[in-house]
């Protein structure tokens, strides 16, 4: 089985091409800054994971997607390799995606758009109160379940 699921942060805005040809299949391309569980001196605290969506998604992510913004995506890992113009053999690594959505909102995400670490979860507030909506009082008798 092939599946991988990342949560990070896009580095840049995407990059997004259309194929030719009649039907124009749109292509996505981003990298995510997906931060280290764990770190140990000297180490970097993120890795850097390429992307490519595909389709009505690859539009999606053109539309929506900006840099600094956290999302998650789920897909699968791709290798391959090509010989560049020196001759010489690169490897490629990639996720092909196959599903993305937004981590976080939208104002959490653009008050993030340069950091690339996780947003520190705001506090609750005084009168919040446990997080919970009150039901009010003789509504129990139209509620589906008891």
């Amino acid at each position: 089985m092939n599946k991988v699921v990342l949560m990070g942060r896009l580095t840049r805005d995407p990059e997004v091409r259309y194929s030719q040809g009649e039907n124009a299949l749109a292509i996505a391309r981003y990298t995510l800054a997906v931060d280290r569980r764990f770190k140990r001196d000297g180490e970097q605290t993120a890795d850097f994971i390429n992307c490519v969506v595909f389709g009505k998604s690859a539009e999606f992510t053109e539309r929506y997607f900006r840099q600094g913004m956290r999302v998650v995506v789920c897909g699968r890992i791709q290798t391959g390799s090509y010989t560049n113009r020196d001759g010489v053999k690169v490897y490629t690594t990639e996720v092909v995606v196959e599903e993305q959505e937004f981590a976080e909102s939208k104002n959490a995400s653009s008050a993030n758009t340069q950091s690339y670490q996780a947003a520190p979860a705001p506090a609750p507030s005084a009168d919040a109160g446990d997080g919970f909506m009150n039901i009010p009082d003789g509504i129990d008798e139209e509620l589906p379940f008891n």
